[in-house]
């Protein structure tokens, strides 16, 4: 008699569920164990498939990869702008806005980005949804920091600002995966916002190009 046991087979569903379940299982399996861990095995043993038939539904690994890292950063950044409420004042929100991407508990979220950014070097797909959902977050902060913005903040550029904060939020949430960062999130919170919006005026940017040689004031005469 063969006792061999055998998996129980995939539970036959529509296509459009098969689709939704596959995704939602890569999507679960990223969280928590980031990007690298995408694999055609890893999804198909989370959501209980043969490889074949993720294989079946997302044909190309790296489109799937950037894929999922694109639903997940989207949400992040669809709910944090959409809790801004300009009622606090460009400071006051923007500063709660920081500590929420700051929180420990987005950690997962952070190591997502970080992985992307490494990966996306050699996969192309993934390389362009980075790209794009850095624009748009660019583009967001831009249009809450310009519709909050006071006569107070008249000085205030709203497209360097959002560079700024982005460029130093990113920063801040990798190295806190490695545990480098202050204790008193709030108050980097604080600072993050005052670099941002109180910055020093910038010298014009010089037009010469790159690696060419400056001249000096003597050879500038005529």
């Amino acid at each position: 008699m063969n006792t061999t046991s055998r998996a129980p087979a995939p539970r036959r569903m529509p296509p459009e569920e098969r689709e939704r379940s596959i995704v939602e299982g890569a999507v679960a399996l990223a969280q928590e164990s980031g990007i690298e861990s995408l694999t055609v095995r890893a999804v198909a043993a989370r959501v209980g498939v043969t490889p074949a038939l993720v294989a079946h539904y997302r044909p190309v690994m790296d489109a799937f990869v950037a894929e999922v890292f694109g639903a997940i950063v989207a949400a992040e950044r669809d709910e944090v702008l959409a809790a801004f409420s300009p009622a606090e004042g460009l400071r006051s929100g923007l500063q709660r806005l920081v500590e929420t991407l700051l929180d420990d508990a987005r950690d997962d979220v952070a190591l997502i980005w970080v992985q992307a950014w490494a990966l996306g070097v050699r996969n192309e797909p993934l390389g362009a949804r980075v790209r794009a959902e850095m624009d748009r977050w660019q583009s967001g902060l831009h249009e809450v920091i310009a519709g909050a913005a006071s006569a107070d903040d008249a000085l205030v550029d709203p497209s360097s600002a959002a560079w700024m904060l982005l460029a130093m939020v990113d920063g801040m949430s990798a190295h806190a995966l490695v545990k480098w960062a202050p204790q008193d999130r709030a108050d980097l919170a604080r600072r993050t916002v005052s670099a941002a919006l109180d910055r020093p005026e910038l010298p014009a940017a010089s037009t010469r190009p790159l690696g060419a040689p400056a001249i000096s004031k003597s050879e500038d005469r005529p």
